[in-house]
């Protein structure tokens, strides 16, 4: 058969950057990984942190299903993808109002805020205080949160393989976040899982940076947080030893749109 065209749209948050894809027609060939990988690709392909399908809603009294692809082709939730995946059906349905939307983790809200975009996220049970500087927090995603003395001064990338590959977390793999706090917000650095190499920002790690800080005293209700990409904050509320009513805040862009052809 011919090749088809896929249209595609590129959009980042706080420098996040992904590939949006409308799959409400379900023409994607979601089971390809090779080809996910490939639209990933930053040499031979398009080139993200992630490819985002946005479905037809899956469960009632929500608007649409975002599934997400790492650049590998494994799959999880993303906090910034997400923001990013509800602009562009704000963009597709000329529609600002308030959505729910489910992804891998279950049912999330979204909504803008200004010229934000804010996303509910799962609450979180408990912060595990591993050591003295050291916390883990389940987000959507696994977080290892590092505090340091300043995380630009981190060669990031073995720093992060010596817990990305460790016997704890080598099976599932682990997002490692290096941080500190700074100027009255949280100033981070992240190595993720499933891109294998840093990001300049990732949602689901900003939230636990921010929920680490709640937990150590350092911030209540809301917290600024400061990537690489840009400038993001956190709402929660503090219930026993865990939060709830977590909200991830920060903007969005849409950056460019094309179309790239489908496997035969």
């Amino acid at each position: 058969m011919d090749k088809q065209n896929l249209a595609f749209s590129k959009w980042e948050g706080t420098g996040n950057d992904f590939i949006l894809v409308d799959d409400r027609m379900e023409v994607f060939p979601m089971h390809d990984i090779s080809f996910v990988r490939h639209l990933c690709d930053r040499h031979f392909g398009i080139g993200s942190d992630g490819l985002i399908l946005l479905q037809q809603p899956k469960e009632v009294g929500t608007r649409y299903h975002m599934e997400f692809f790492n650049p590998d082709g494994s799959k999880s939730f993303c906090g910034n993808g997400s923001r990013c995946a509800f602009a562009f059906h704000s963009a597709l349905t000329a529609s600002t109002t308030d959505a729910r939307f489910t992804a891998i983790d279950g049912v999330h809200s979204a909504g803008w805020k200004a010229d934000n975009v804010a996303i509910g996220m799962r609450a979180v049970d408990r912060v595990e205080r591993l050591n003295a500087d050291t916390d883990f927090i389940h987000t959507g995603s696994p977080h290892l949160l590092r505090w340091v003395d300043d995380p630009e001064a981190i060669d990031i990338v073995p720093a992060a393989h010596a817990h990305r590959y460790g016997d704890r977390f080598k099976a599932e793999g682990v997002n490692v976040n290096f941080l500190r706090w700074q100027n009255d917000r949280v100033e981070m650095r992240t190595y993720e899982r499933g891109v294998e190499a840093e990001t300049l920002s990732c949602g689901t790690g900003v939230t636990a940076a921010a929920l680490s800080a709640m937990a150590r005293g350092l911030v209540n209700g809301t917290c600024p947080v400061r990537t690489r990409g840009g400038d993001l904050r956190v709402e929660a509320v503090k219930v026993g030893e865990g939060y709830t009513g977590i909200s991830l805040i920060g903007p969005v862009r849409h950056v460019f749109t094309g179309e790239v052809q489908l496997p035969s």
